[in-house]
């Protein structure tokens, strides 16, 4: 069976630069997959070639085993959710819904049948008296999430959708687009910035770097070892270290802070050091430590039982940060 999505040596140029540098993909049905990356590294610039709101300079894009790679975006079998909604203000939430089954042609019960169950599915199946001037942000979202998942494509894009809601809700958002994706079946595939969206949703995700990609996988894989230093301080936060001539890298979360005078602990390896800064989190608090040896490490602690205040005064500290071998990864 083909993958709903593939992607062979895609190539776009705008005035000379390279946007999209020889990407090849593969996206299996049903999967939620994310393409992550920092501002101008080719992700959405991927995204707008696989909807065919730009045409390749070269590769080639399929859909389900189909080569769409020259037909306009209305001839592809996806479609797009926004940043920005992009409703019809003067149109119900439900006729919102209807829309794209109206220009196909669907009958008035069945287009009403299907647009309200879509409205069900993003829990909104009471709102669709209501224009979207009248919802919040968050709703306005659900409202472009049902329009699309309405039509039943082989693909839904999503570019960046949840850039425009405040943080706790855009979190609480992340987990219903999971349960959505997963109750409706629709192979997803999203544009993200944001590392935390990216872990969180995804099945597996592509980290692209200057309009390539740099490693893809299932997001505990690429987390826990990254590929190379741009991923490892990209993907959260890393420490890289560098000993007998080797470069590994070092989750903060996995690093102990013991006082310096404390005998080594058996298994773990580690080094001497003062602590610089202090940042207190909540949940948590991260220190800097300057090391003995030279250069910095970041380490993270959960405040179980540590005030903020207890956090503060450890600044100026002799310490050892110590680590299980198992937790670093060698990098390029």
């Amino acid at each position: 069976m083909a993958p709903d999505v593939r992607l062979s040596g895609l190539r776009k140029e705008f005035d000379s630069t390279v946007a999209v540098d020889g990407v090849d993909l593969e996206i299996e049905h049903g999967e939620f997959f994310t393409l992550l990356g920092p501002s101008g590294s080719g992700k959405t610039t991927t995204l707008r070639l696989i909807a065919g709101f730009e045409l390749p300079d070269g590769g080639t894009v399929e859909l389900a085993g189909r080569d769409v790679t020259r037909d306009p975006p209305y001839e592809r079998d996806v479609n797009t959710v926004f940043q920005d909604y992009a409703l019809f203000p003067h149109m119900s939430v439900v006729q919102n819904v209807e829309y794209g089954l109206r220009v196909k042609g669907v009958k008035g019960p069945e287009r009403r049948r299907r647009a309200e169950q879509a409205l069900a599915t993003v829990q909104l199946e009471t709102f669709g008296d209501r224009k979207p001037g009248q919802l919040s942000g968050g709703q306005r979202q659900r409202v472009a999430l049902a329009r699309s998942i309405v039509n039943e494509p082989t693909v839904l894009l999503l570019d960046e959708p949840l850039g425009a809601l405040d943080l706790k809700l855009r979190q609480g958002m992340q987990i219903e687009l999971k349960r959505i994706q997963q109750e409706v079946g629709i192979t997803f595939l999203y544009v993200t910035h944001d590392q935390e969206e990216a872990l969180t949703m995804s099945d597996r995700l592509a980290v692209f770097n200057e309009g390539r990609i740099e490693q893809v996988g299932p997001p505990a894989e690429v987390y826990e070892h990254p590929a190379n230093d741009f991923i490892a301080g990209f993907v959260g936060v890393s420490n890289l270290v560098e000993s007998n001539g080797q470069r590994f890298t070092v989750r903060p979360e996995k690093i102990r802070i013991v006082d310096e005078k404390e005998p080594a602990s058996n298994g773990y390896q580690g080094q001497t050091g003062r602590i610089r800064e202090v940042v207190y989190l909540g949940p948590v608090t991260r220190y800097i430590v300057e090391l003995d040896g030279g250069g910095e490490l970041v380490a993270v602690k959960q405040n179980l039982e540590t005030s903020s205040q207890d956090a503060l005064d450890a600044r100026g500290r002799r310490v050892r940060l110590e680590w299980r071998p198992e937790y670093t990864f060698a990098i390029d």
